[in-house]
């Protein structure tokens, strides 16, 4: 001991014993039962103060290491017997090195099928990145400003855990935001706010809908919702979409889902705008059959030809519409806030759910955000961004057609932050999407989207929100490069 604690020189005296002692008990050099030298006894022998050895002890003692008595000693712990594990074999040979098969079982069939399936990118900023905002236009002093005036008045309250659905100033501006700019028929009192769209779909999920429930998927569509459903034991059904959008089978329509994923102002990823008698037929079919309808309505606000479109809510005159929104594209991702306006009878218990469930927080940042909706920043901010974005999606069309023509198809760019190029049958648009990874430039394959083992239409989503105008002609010419060679092979 008294080696090892003077080869430890430069470390306290107090770390040095402890280190040196509990590394002892634990590879049994210190056995079970064994009586150790008093305090007096140690510090002399190591040349340090009698009170270090006492707090060591003591530590030690308070973790179970050691147990000691006024006038009895310090002896080494033997743990209780109540476990007994010497006659079991390690699982899956422990020491030994994992095959991939062994590795898989770490994980439940449930992870491993998600972790499967699963699409995140590890890329989420630059050309031509799809659902990425330019975070590099948010009116960050603009939100310091508010940030630091919260921060002055800031309560309690506000700074516990919360349990009402969100900050009631926010759930104001966000109904008054819909009930002007997506002409919604709802309450402050029917928004209930979440920490992004994931935990929305989370949430939507849980309450409404139990393990084996059947839920339609536009199918190619939004693979982060059709990742939660699987997730929680719902099944995914695809439904493929037609030029008026969501298009079930008569099959399809004879066995009614528990919930029915849509986004009908702007179908993602193809861009399709749902059709009024679509719509009707939707909602009519979903009050007929009890089918609770999500509405994504994740990038509506940028529409280049028109006006936004009115919400699918709107219409519901039955109470089947669930409306999920977020701010992730009209300010920035790592904000992680979006909302759920819900049927007035769905309110409390949602409210409930998400208090037991995740803890709700984020309510200073909330506040903030309420101030930023009131004061007419975010409405300014949507003008200003829709401006710009209407002038990348129309850079990048015309680089399109600058170097393929009418050669391939173009989906969806009249909305949002990204569209769609189409490729030839004969190209797996999937190794496309990684050639071009290799020369420097984001795409995502549109077959990643579709559940169908075969996708139908092969194609490149490119997102403009976070590449420059000046830039889309540089980094359109690194993909142009790629996919022609690509074109020329096959």
């Amino acid at each position: 001991m008294r080696q090892a604690f003077r080869r430890a020189a430069g470390e306290p005296d107090h770390s040095r014993l402890y280190r040196l002692l509990q590394g002892a008990i634990d590879s049994e050099q210190l056995t079970p039962g064994l009586r150790l030298p008093s305090s007096r006894q140690l510090a002399q022998t190591l040349g340090i103060a009698r009170n270090t050895v006492v707090h060591v002890y003591a530590q030690l003692a308070l973790e179970g290491s050691l147990r000691a008595g006024v006038g009895r000693g310090t002896y080494v712990s033997a743990a209780a017997a109540v476990l007994s594990v010497g006659d079991l074999e390690p699982a899956h040979g422990a020491g030994a090195q994992l095959s991939t098969t062994t590795r898989l079982r770490l994980l439940s069939r449930r992870g491993t099928a998600l972790l499967d399936g699963a699409n995140a990118a590890s890329l989420q900023w630059g050309a031509f990145t799809p659902g990425v905002p330019e975070v590099r236009l948010f009116p960050s002093l603009t939100w310091s400003r508010l940030q630091a005036r919260l921060w002055r008045q800031v309560t309690p309250p506000q700074l516990s855990y919360a349990t009402s659905g969100g900050d009631a100033g926010l759930r104001y501006a966000i109904a008054e935001h819909l009930r002007e700019h997506r002409g919604m028929n709802c309450t402050a009192e029917q928004v209930v706010v979440t920490s992004g769209t994931q935990q929305s779909l989370h949430l939507v999920a849980q309450l409404l809908a139990d393990p084996g429930d059947a839920v339609w998927i536009e199918d190619p569509g939004y693979w982060g919702a059709r990742s939660v459903f699987g997730a929680l034991g719902l099944k995914p059904v695809p439904v493929g979409l037609d030029a008026e959008g969501l298009s079930p089978s008569p099959r399809q329509l004879k066995a009614p889902p528990r919930l029915m994923f849509v986004s009908p102002a702007h179908q993602y990823p193809m861009g399709v705008l749902m059709s009024q008698p679509r719509r009707r037929q939707l909602l009519d079919y979903a009050a007929l059959r009890g089918v609770w309808v999500i509405e994504d309505d994740y990038d509506s606000d940028f529409r280049y030809a028109s006006r936004p479109l009115p919400a699918l809510q709107k219409q519901d005159r039955h109470g089947r519409v669930i409306y999920l929104g977020t701010f992730s594209k009209t300010l920035f991702p790592a904000m992680r806030l979006a909302y759920l306006v819900l049927p007035p009878a769905l309110v409390d218990p949602f409210a409930r759910a998400l208090s037991e469930l995740y803890r709700e927080g984020q309510t200073p940042q909330q506040a903030v955000l309420a101030r930023f909706m009131s004061e007419g920043h975010y409405a300014n901010h949507i003008r200003r961004m829709r401006g710009v974005y209407g002038a990348r999606h129309d850079q990048l069309l015309l680089e399109i057609k600058r170097h393929f023509g009418s050669q391939l198809p173009v989906f969806g760019g009249d909305a949002g932050l990204h569209l769609v190029l189409g490729l030839p049958k004969a190209l797996a648009d999937q190794a496309v999407a990684q050639a071009v990874a290799d020369a420097g430039v984001s795409t995502r394959p549109l077959s990643i989207y579709s559940l169908k083992r075969h996708a139908p239409i092969q194609g490149l989503l490119l997102g403009y929100g976070a590449v420059d105008e000046a830039d889309i002609a540089r980094h359109f010419a690194t993909l142009v490069r790629v996919v022609q060679a690509r074109m020329r092979s096959v």
